[in-house]
């Protein structure tokens, strides 16, 4: 078919690509930090190697496996980065920070100099990261304790807290036409990069970081007092004990998906940082019911969802978050289990629905690694693997770490990976 794409007057318009001379439909299914490295629990394995995906196995049998690096070295691992190199956007160019793409996916408005801050609920223990959810907390419980931070600051004009989901949340600070306190030197880290390690060291530092520093101490005080958060020891749960801040950056600017690659899209996720990335882009938001974000989410549903968007859309992703979960709770028979879930319900059907269609392209490739070892998104490669209408085939029989790179194909750049899965070049 012909594929509209922007011209420099800012017109759609079209163009001939012998590729597209028919209807060509493309998936992108990400099991999020499901790399990892051989488990002894797993008998020297990794979980993709001792997991049962013959549907990911025969996508890799036929077309192509390789391997790609989807976040730079010099930036912090996590889902933000590693998903806006895999959908195309070179990070180095494009990232301002994590938070302002949650603020996205909940219909927030950022002004140039505002910025986003992502706000966790979590529990620390003897000075160390317990809990980066709270053991993940109701989303009621969650929302009463924003509420009572941004009650604290109801004196100050600039401080806006968000509820989210759960332990996730927002924190915005409002300029009000000034200059924030906060600069590229600001620097926060995740907490679910320092699970049961001691917090001290991990606290923001640079430009801002002491009125970041002075809420979350604020909220220690103020969760403490709170009886509907302290009775969940009743019941032998944790409660939050303070407000964790990170991810802070002001509103990014993405070229629309549709003006660089001629698709409309959408994205199915139950993570409001992929609904932000996919808001940005121009893509559809598919909402499923039972999709948590979580090991519990319904995986049937978003199989089923996937096809259904298919038949209106040229490309859909599909994300789940269940095996980073997994791994961030340092549980291999979970990321296994997951695996299996997603290759069963998501890739075996939404494959075998592309072929029914005609022209296609399916791709599987998560966005970073996630180490039971370490608890902790990682850097370094992540294995791929594409298969559909004019996709090369290789050698490979199975997809895994190994065999990925095995095959000599490897992207260090991994924003191309999209460029190689449209025949972009």
């Amino acid at each position: 078919m012909a594929v509209t794409e922007r011209c420099m007057s800012g017109i759609l318009c079209l163009i001939d690509d012998p590729l597209f001379d028919e209807i060509m439909k493309y998936a992108l299914i990400i099991p999020d930090g499901c790399a990892d490295e051989p488990q002894a629990s797993l008998d020297g394995k990794t979980p993709l190697q001792a997991a049962h995906v013959p549907h990911m196995d025969a996508v890799a049998t036929a077309g192509e496996v390789g391997q790609t690096d989807n976040v730079p070295e010099s930036m912090p691992s996590g889902s933000d980065v590693g998903t806006m190199s895999l959908f195309g956007y070179d990070p180095l160019v494009y990232h301002t920070g994590r938070a302002p793409l949650e603020a996205a996916a909940q219909g927030i408005e950022l002004s140039a100099d505002d910025w986003a801050i992502r706000c966790n609920l979590v529990t620390v223990s003897e000075g160390r990261m317990q809990s980066f959810t709270a053991g993940q907390i109701p989303n009621d419980l969650g929302a009463h304790l924003v509420g009572l931070m941004q009650q604290a600051c109801c004196g100050d004009p600039h401080w806006k807290f968000h509820p989210g989901v759960s332990y996730r949340n927002l924190l915005l600070y409002r300029s009000r036409d000034g200059k924030a306190p906060f600069a590229e030197d600001t620097f926060s880290v995740p907490p679910h990069d320092i699970t049961d390690q001691p917090i001290a060291e991990y606290l923001p530092m640079g430009s801002g970081a002491c009125d970041l520093r002075a809420l979350m101490e604020k909220s220690v005080e103020i969760f403490a007092a709170d009886e509907l958060n302290q009775s969940r020891r009743e019941g032998d749960e944790l409660p939050a004990t303070q407000i964790w801040l990170w991810g802070q950056g002001r509103r990014p600017a993405l070229t629309p998906f549709v003006d660089r690659f001629g698709v409309e899209s959408a994205v199915i996720t139950a993570v409001d940082l992929l609904r932000g990335i996919g808001r940005l882009l121009g893509w559809d938001v598919v909402e499923v019911e039972g999709a948590t974000g979580y090991i519990d989410t319904d995986y049937a549903a978003k199989g089923r969802s996937a096809i259904e968007t298919l038949k209106s859309k040229d490309f859909v992703v599909v994300h789940v978050e269940a095996t980073d979960e997994a791994s961030h709770e340092g549980d291999a028979e979970e990321k296994v289990k997951a695996l299996e879930q997603i290759d069963a319900h998501i890739v075996g059907p939404v494959h075998e629905y592309l072929r029914s269609q005609g022209d296609y392209r399916l791709l599987v490739c998560p966005d970073h690694p996630t180490f039971l070892r370490t608890k902790t998104h990682s850097h370094g490669y992540v294995p791929f693997a594409m298969c559909g209408t004019d996709v090369p085939k290789d050698s490979a029989e199975s997809y895994d770490e190994i065999v990925a790179a095995s095959t000599g194909l490897t992207l260090d750049e991994g924003h191309r990976l999209m460029n190689r899965f449209f025949a972009r070049g």
